[in-house]
């Protein structure tokens, strides 16, 4: 069986890279002043994403934190 030789491996790559970056929607957003929010930790399920929300209530107690469901990846903070 001949080699394919035509195959672009860029174009694979972009779609793998898609995807993987979509699997991590669920995310933990620190509230700040003026209605900003600042994303410091990524899930892929809501259930992991409250559970380390729970951590971070204990840990820092006087911060304000949110569940967000986030299409658009921004870097996270920790």
């Amino acid at each position: 069986m001949p080699e394919n030789t035509d195959y672009k491996a860029s174009k694979s790559d972009n779609q793998a890279t898609a995807y993987k970056e979509r699997l991590n929607s669920w995310a933990i957003a620190r509230l700040l002043p003026n209605t900003q929010r600042e994303i410091v930790a990524r899930f892929r399920s809501r259930s992991d994403a409250d559970g380390y929300m729970r951590h971070l209530a204990q840990e820092i107690p006087n911060a304000s934190y949110m569940v967000v469901f986030d299409c658009q990846h921004q870097e996270a903070v920790i």
